[in-house]
């Protein structure tokens, strides 16, 4: 029986400097390591420090083995597993283009509206939508745009926080 496959969502305190970056990214590449999504901002302007989202999936021990690499990396303050923490609030933002006209426009503004999606743009021929949520809710949407003439994508990356008072 194969090893069970898990996602795993990593919150990593790092410092905001040229490269940090490039070696974090070098970590999972160098060991074939695949990288989801990748969110990074700063989060602490006055000690120069960054947070780095990082959603990967792998085998157990692979995590385990991912975790412990992050931890050693010199630029890096901290390591959170966020989810084993427990619960946590989880969004990503979707920029969804959809050109079309009569039924198929129609039909987009009102799943659009299902969703709570805004139009951010429009013209005759085209609407832009503002997708915030869940990647499971924004993937859905997108499934729904595609056949009403889905033009154009671009999505952020998930971004993530434990519920509760604790911070990273």
């Amino acid at each position: 029986m194969a090893p069970e496959i898990e996602k795993r969502i990593f919150a990593v305190l790092v410092d905001n400097e040229p490269g940090v970056l490039a070696r974090v990214i070098g970590l999972f590449s160098g060991r074939g390591y695949n990288i989801e999504s990748l969110t990074v901002t700063e989060v602490d302007v006055a000690e120069h420090l960054s947070r780095i989202t990082i959603i990967t999936s792998g085998t157990a021990q692979v995590l385990s083995q991912i975790r412990a690499q992050l931890d050693r990396l010199v630029p890096v303050h901290q390591v959170s597993d966020l989810t084993h923490h427990g619960p946590i609030v989880e969004r990503e933002l979707a920029l969804v283009k959809v050109a079309g006209v009569g039924e198929k426009r129609v039909e987009a503004l009102r799943i659009a509206e299902l969703f709570k999606a805004e139009v951010v743009d429009a013209g005759l021929d085209y609407f832009v939508f503002q997708i915030a949520h869940r990647s499971e809710k924004l993937d859905r949407f997108i499934e729904l745009m595609q056949p009403l003439g889905m033009v154009d994508l671009c999505r952020t990356g998930v971004v993530a926080l434990s519920r509760g008072a604790e911070g990273l």
